[in-house]
């Protein structure tokens, strides 16, 4: 089945999120996307989380649709390969993507000697050349210290890669948009950014930046509080917790409709000297907003609570445990036209995404299994680089390259 990006050709050679996520995001949009690792795996060949037999339940994860080459980069047959496999003719061809050191062959100029339109796209962890990941950068622009509940001194830090997952994003960006350049004008070129420099970005355009130059606040933890605006977690009587959002005027007077609290909020309002239709206003009144609310919720249970928001259509949500959610959310199976049940070699039969993108000129992808490692090796030898079977044959016996093949499919 085409995909939007059928035809073209990406060579990636990577580690950890954010190029390992825009490689796969290329492929779910039917890019053929060529991933490299050394014949022992590459540093992400055994992330956690994995199956009880050891298998990356994460490489299965970020890997989806690629094609798989097992080299030796430390060898110089095995750079030759891979300077041929990212140089290889073609105006669908000629793109990298890396987060590895880019240094000596596998650098810009190296690369650009062998093909002048060479469009590469690298990411490193600061814009300095430092190692850098979430767990990292988070810490140095402060988030952990703002995330928590309120009143406590503890740093928590997030367990999604933010970071990574918007960087992912930013590098398809640009490998999209150097593309483009490519197409008008005949042209390559080397395009560069830094884990820090996204969140960095990030940090200043949702105006945190600004509230410390500007406002000289340095904000303070504030629990699980939408900042900003009303938004916040209640128990129902069953114990089941649930995050209510009234940002918007819509979300806000649905919120107080449902709740029957006109009253008691119209009095506070009055009470306070404030506006409670503006968002500000009800950051600012957040705690006596949700004493208001507090015994409303208390009384009531999930069965009883979920179709009067629902009939509203207010923004909710129950707070599940990764399991719950698995179990339990429709949006996490194959009742969401995004996943598909499929059988992942060495792992087993399980719900998997395709891509969340869908165009109007094409049936939607349906996920592809993610490859074993060296799975591709012997196809992309002879198919794409011309070698015959007795020069494969020869890398293969002298431990430059390696096959790999699929295990059976254990019972999910």
């Amino acid at each position: 089945m085409a995909g939007v990006l059928a035809g073209m050709r990406v060579v990636e050679g990577s580690a950890f999120v954010a190029v390992p996520l825009a490689g796969m995001t290329l492929a779910q949009m039917g890019a053929d996307v060529i991933r490299f690792d050394r014949p022992q795996g590459g540093l992400d060949a055994h992330r956690w989380p994995v199956t009880k037999d050891g298998a990356s339940l994460f490489w299965a994860g970020m890997n989806k649709g690629k094609r798989s080459l097992a080299v030796d980069m430390a060898r110089p047959e095995g750079q030759e390969i891979v300077t041929a496999l990212i140089c290889a003719p073609g105006p669908d061809a000629g793109m990298f993507l890396t987060n590895l050191r880019a240094r000596g062959w596998m650098d810009y100029p190296a690369l650009q000697a062998r093909r002048a339109d060479l469009i590469m796209v690298s990411l490193t962890g600061t814009r300095r050349g430092e190692p850098a990941v979430d767990y990292t950068v988070n810490p140095s622009l402060g988030f952990p210290l703002a995330t928590g509940a309120e009143g406590s001194t503890e740093p928590v830090a997030h367990v999604l890669p933010a970071w990574d997952c918007i960087a992912g994003g930013m590098v398809v960006n640009a490998l999209l948009a150097a593309e483009r350049h490519r197409l008008r004008t005949g042209k390559g070129q080397l395009a560069e950014l830094s884990l820090k420099d996204v969140a960095a970005a990030m940090m200043a355009n949702l105006g945190i930046v600004g509230e410390v130059a500007v406002n000289g606040v340095d904000r303070a933890k504030a629990g699980n509080a939408l900042y900003g605006a009303y938004g916040q977690d209640f128990v129902l009587a069953c114990g089941t917790r649930v995050m209510v959002v009234g940002l918007t005027d819509r979300q806000w007077r649905g919120l107080v409709k449902v709740t029957e609290t006109e009253a008691a909020l119209a009095a506070l309002a009055q009470r306070l000297g404030m506006d409670l239709r503006q968002e500000g206003n009800r950051w600012l009144a957040r705690k006596e907003i949700t004493a208001v609310f507090k015994p409303w919720f208390a009384a009531r249970r999930l069965d009883e609570v979920g179709p009067l928001f629902d009939g509203a259509g207010l923004t909710w949500s129950v707070f599940r445990s990764f399991a719950g959610a698995v179990t339990q959310d429709p949006d996490l199976s194959p009742d969401n036209p995004m996943f598909a049940m499929l059988d992942q070699p060495g792992i087993g039969r399980l719900a998997v995404p395709g891509s969340p993108v869908t165009f109007s000129d094409f049936a939607r992808m349906g996920p592809v299994a993610a490859p074993v490692l060296g799975e591709h090796t012997e196809e992309i030898l002879g198919d794409l680089l011309g070698l015959g079977s007795g020069q494969i044959g020869k890398l293969m016996d002298a431990g430059v390259v390696a096959q790999g093949t699929r295990p059976a499919v254990r019972a999910a």
